[in-house]
């Protein structure tokens, strides 16, 4: 069989741990028998990072702004644990924070549905999909500890006109933090929302906490709204879909009352939390796909979960795993399907659906890892437990 040609390579960013495992057995059983892969290869792995002082990763970032897509497997963010274990130099930041600022781009997850895994809220028969702002606030937030005295916040402008914001006179001890956002990032988070939702043709939620955080948070809202009625809001009607500002905690409320399909936009730790929350209520968080948008479009594919060191470190030992690889699939499904639309390749779309219905299928027909047997229920189909790399292959067997 010939296989489905490439024209521009995508970019591969390997990973860690059973992910890394995983994501080259994906590479041999289900994708290079089918497709003549180019890709431009980083190796995200702790020991490169700390080899090159953690420059592969910005290298990666700066590939992927040139070729327009890349497609990243799960990695270790290192904590003190880590750098023992690794022997490694210093305790490096998150790669996919560091990428996300490169790109300053918005996170879309949402949950991959399958006939025989109903959702713990039952209500919820259409995707969900979490857009998480992916620059700033927690993330890049300055802490430390406080003891008697006054903090407080100062800020020089351009032209050294100083203002000072008082934070807590501290009376005893405690802690502090203070955190930050740009307009041109948060203008940027909505553009890629408005457009991911207008590509859905899904209506858009946005909620912050701007009752409580009037400035911070409302300058989110405001910025938002200015977005929508310039530029979004005939495309929005034109398409017969909604936009919605409301506070977070209502959207959690009609979230739980919803059947799904709704684009819910959140600040960066909101969707981080949510996403976890969303994708664990509808089975799995190996059950999720997710993707880095650019507001120039620019796409960055990966897993929405870690790297499964558990299994990792049964696998070293020699022993059988049985680990779920599907958001791992669909990542390389999303960055083929996407390569594909960009270079005008219909084999290689083609090949991407082709991958995720006969993924999907082989869990419908019962074959699945061992995280979904608990999970699965389906009529007059009974599970049955298999290995990851024969879980491939059931797969592979279906394209």
């Amino acid at each position: 069989m010939e296989k489905i040609k490439m024209v521009t390579p995508i970019v591969e960013m390997d990973g860690d741990e059973m992910t890394r495992i995983l994501w080259k057995w994906i590479k041999e059983i289900l994708i290079e028998p089918f497709v003549d892969l180019k890709t431009e290869y980083y190796d995200l792995g702790l020991p490169e990072r700390d080899k090159t002082d953690d420059k592969v990763t910005t290298d990666s970032a700066k590939a992927t702004l040139k070729y327009g897509v890349a497609v990243k497997c799960a990695t270790i963010t290192p904590n003190k644990q880590r750098v023992e274990e690794y022997n490694l130099k210093k305790m490096y930041k998150s790669p996919n924070g560091t990428i996300r600022a490169i790109l300053d781009g918005t996170v879309f997850r949402a949950p991959i549905l399958v006939d025989g895994i109903t959702p713990y809220i039952p209500t919820w028969k259409k995707p969900i999909v979490i857009a998480r702002h992916a620059y700033g606030d927690i993330y890049k937030a300055v802490d430390g500890l406080a003891g008697n005295g006054k903090v407080e916040l100062h800020f020089t402008d351009r032209n050294g006109n100083p203002a000072v914001i008082p934070v807590h006179d501290f009376d005893g001890d405690g802690v502090v933090m203070a955190m930050h956002n740009t307009d041109k990032s948060i203008k940027s988070f909505a553009r890629s929302c408005f457009n991911y939702a207008l590509d859905l043709k899904m209506p858009l939620w946005f909620s912050t906490k701007d009752t409580i955080s009037k400035v911070y948070d409302g300058n989110f809202k405001a910025i938002f709204n200015e977005v929508y009625e310039t530029e979004y809001k005939d495309k929005f009607e034109s398409a017969g879909i909604e936009y919605m500002y409301t506070l977070i905690d209502d959207v959690v409320a009609r979230i739980v009352r919803s059947e799904g399909g709704i684009v819910w936009a959140c600040k960066n730790y909101d969707g981080d939390v949510m996403s976890d929350m969303v994708a664990t209520a509808y089975g799995s968080l190996a059950m999720m796909t997710s993707v880095l948008v650019s507001p120039d479009g620019i796409y960055e594919y990966e897993a929405a979960h870690g790297t499964v060191t558990r299994h990792y470190y049964k696998y070293i030992k020699g022993e059988e795993t049985s680990t779920n690889p599907v958001a791992t699939i669909f990542a390389w499904s999303g960055a083929l399907r996407k390569r594909g639309e960009l270079d005008n390749t219909p084999d290689l779309i083609d090949f991407a659906d082709r991958l995720e219905k006969a993924t999907v299928s082989t869990i419908e027909s019962g074959l699945m890892t061992g995280d979904l047997v608990g999970l699965f229920k389906k009529e007059g189909v009974t599970p049955k437990k298999l290995n990851s790399q024969d879980f491939l292959k059931a797969i592979a067997s279906r394209i």
